[in-house]
């Protein structure tokens, strides 16, 4: 009886001893996880840590700039799930597609070196299909008063201006042999191609656009105020001393002039009563020249010199002029339509609103005696 009893003890106790044991193994491979899922966090800790290691919040925007590289050089049907996503997620609904933000941002950079306008007038961005600037349409007044008088109301009057945004359109033409050049930022000469295209065709708008289907130029507005040059068919020296006392002295301090190659040629040769020259070189690096003590900015759609046309415009343009920008631009690649020439198409559509705001910050000169 004893050794049965002593037997079912042994065993009871082994049963409990591997009983422990599997605890045991489970307990070791719990630690073994825990300790592998601290290793991972601490890892991922330093990598926060270290300069840069939040890039990992960038990796959409690498995607979607990679895709749109690839989308530029071979097409949709060369990216992979990933990137087709990428660029659907800002699918246009013409056609083609959104470009990255900072191909637009490259784009808009370089517009203002062939939309001279754009150096001189206020720019800002919108994503409504127009802007309503306030527009004050009659001066206040004042007057003297005694102590207890009643004081008069004044005349000031606002009223608003709405700059409707149209839509630019333009398309480039790319070597084939230039897109299947690795070694060439392709990005960044469609890019330089497409601001070029766009500066020309707004710099002709911000200037002399009707307001139809584009924007209004400042040479349009009607209430832009003129000053006679004094002669039928020339320039004067004389007529641009008037033109430059013309305009309001708040305005006259931020002011510039603005016209195209032949007119600033004509400018360069006149001189004052004294004979010196009106036009005064920039000897400072970066500095541009000078009219009068103003700046020139050259403008190839300003009007040349002939009788009755508006050749020289003067005023303070970041008051007096508007342009705002709509944030998106679309591309859409065509590889059939000149493909005959070893070229592949690229349709690029932007929008884009520009008028005046205040008419009094701008004047003209007009080649006529009245």
């Amino acid at each position: 009886m004893e050794n049965e009893d002593d037997n079912g003890s042994v065993a009871e106790i082994k049963t409990k001893l591997e009983e422990l044991e599997g605890k045991t193994a489970k307990l070791d491979e719990m630690e073994k996880k825990l300790a592998d899922a601290e290793k991972r966090a601490d890892a991922f800790e330093l990598k926060l840590k270290r300069p840069g290691g939040s890039a990992a919040k960038d990796d959409a925007p690498a995607i979607e700039t990679k895709a749109f590289a690839v989308f530029l050089r071979k097409g949709r049907e060369a990216l992979d799930p990933n990137e087709f996503k990428s660029l659907r997620v800002s699918d246009d609904t013409a056609g083609g597609y959104l470009a990255p933000a900072d191909f637009s941002r490259e784009v808009d950079k370089n517009i203002v070196q062939f939309s001279p306008i754009r150096q001189a007038a206020r720019v800002g961005m919108t994503a409504s299909g127009s802007v309503i600037v306030p527009r004050r349409t009659g001066a206040p007044t004042a007057t003297w008063t005694g102590e207890t008088e009643t004081r008069p109301a004044t005349g000031s009057s606002y009223g608003q201006v709405e700059i409707p945004i149209e839509e630019a359109a333009c398309y480039v033409d790319v070597s084939n042999k230039l897109l299947e050049d690795a070694a060439v930022d392709i990005a960044a000469e469609v890019a330089f191609d497409l601001a070029e295209e766009f500066g020309r065709i707004e710099g002709l708008a911000f200037v002399s656009g009707d307001g139809v289907k584009k924007p209004l130029g400042f040479m349009s507005d009607a209430n832009i105020s003129y000053t006679p040059g004094g002669d039928a068919s020339l320039i004067k020296a004389d007529g641009i001393f008037d033109l430059y006392y013309g305009l309001k002295p708040f305005y006259r301090q931020r002011a510039a002039f603005i016209a195209n190659g032949s007119t600033i040629a004509a400018i360069r040769k006149l001189k004052d009563s004294q004979g010196r020259y009106l036009w005064e070189p920039s000897l400072a690096l970066g500095q541009p020249e000078t009219l009068l003590g103003r700046p020139l900015i050259e403008a190839v759609d300003m009007p040349d010199i002939t009788g009755n046309a508006y050749p020289l415009a003067f005023g303070d343009f970041s008051t007096g002029y508007r342009i705002y920008d709509r944030v998106a631009l679309s591309l859409l690649r065509d590889p059939y339509s000149v493909a005959t020439s070893g070229l592949t198409r690229f349709h690029a559509r932007r929008r884009v609103g520009g008028a005046v705001v205040r008419a009094e910050a701008i004047r003209k000169l007009k080649i006529a005696t009245s």
